[in-house]
């Protein structure tokens, strides 16, 4: 109860949690550390009701009617309204067939929310795990990092694995944070490198924001064959002046 009531934090640490990747909660940008549901499989897709929205079916209107009544947007155009706003250019519709690259997906949910009776999330569920995300404090509002792209949840689950992740990222925050910090600021402050060593998450694709800026590249002493320690004679023989 006391490390509820008076955690020894350098601030506040928020918790939130989306059911789906539309993230209605906005737990992508409000929380430090946020969990949105997602999946791991193919997404499920239904041809004929593909079909039906393409014909324009009276019965599949598209975003499943949220915008009917308020104007006429016309006929259901699967290219301009599905297909070009994909983005990552995954989908194609080919002899009345919907394909889906689904390892390029990045679960926008856009597709999904246009033809809901066509195409259904995947079978194993789960849900991925954002840090650092704050309203403006110390630094400028941000959004969450992608820490872990996917972690089973089913009611079997005892959360070990989530607890894992959380506990090392308090106890790292506690020790470096400063007065008012958040935990996101901290990551800033110290490098999205130093959080994946104290959790002992490896580095992932999906955690890449965007390429690198700069050429240098950094290696501690223990990262290195025989250390900092050279012997110049022998240096010398393969360099020499």
């Amino acid at each position: 109860q006391d490390e509820l009531h008076r955690p020894a934090f350098p601030y506040k640490f928020k918790f939130k949690f989306d059911g789906c990747a539309n993230c209605c909660v906005a737990s992508i940008a409000r929380s430090d550390l946020s969990f949105i549901g997602t999946w791991k499989d193919d997404i499920r897709i239904d041809q004929d009701a593909v079909n039906k929205y393409v014909e324009n079916d009276a019965g599949y209107p598209a975003n499943a009617g949220a915008f009917r009544g308020s104007r006429d947007w016309g006929p259901f155009d699967l290219e301009k309204e599905v297909l070009s706003l994909c983005p990552t250019k995954c989908m194609m519709f080919k002899d009345k067939k919907l394909f889906i690259d689904n390892p390029n997906c990045t679960r926008c949910m856009h597709c999904i929310n246009v033809m809901p009776r066509a195409l259904k999330i995947g079978k194993e569920t789960g849900c991925s795990m954002l840090i650092g995300a704050k309203a403006p404090i110390l630094d400028g509002a941000q959004m969450g990092t992608l820490l872990v792209p996917f972690i089973e949840v089913n009611p079997d689950n005892d959360y070990e694995a989530i607890v894992d992740v959380i506990e090392p990222i308090w106890d790292w925050w506690m020790e470096e944070g400063k007065n008012r910090e958040r935990v996101g600021e901290l990551i800033m402050r110290q490098g999205f490198q130093t959080l994946l060593e104290v959790t002992g998450l490896k580095a992932l694709p999906q955690m890449v924001q965007y390429p690198r800026t700069n050429p240098y590249i950094f290696w501690k002493e223990d990262e290195v064959e025989g250390g900092w320690e050279r012997d110049v004679d022998e240096y010398r023989k393969h360099h020499l002046r």
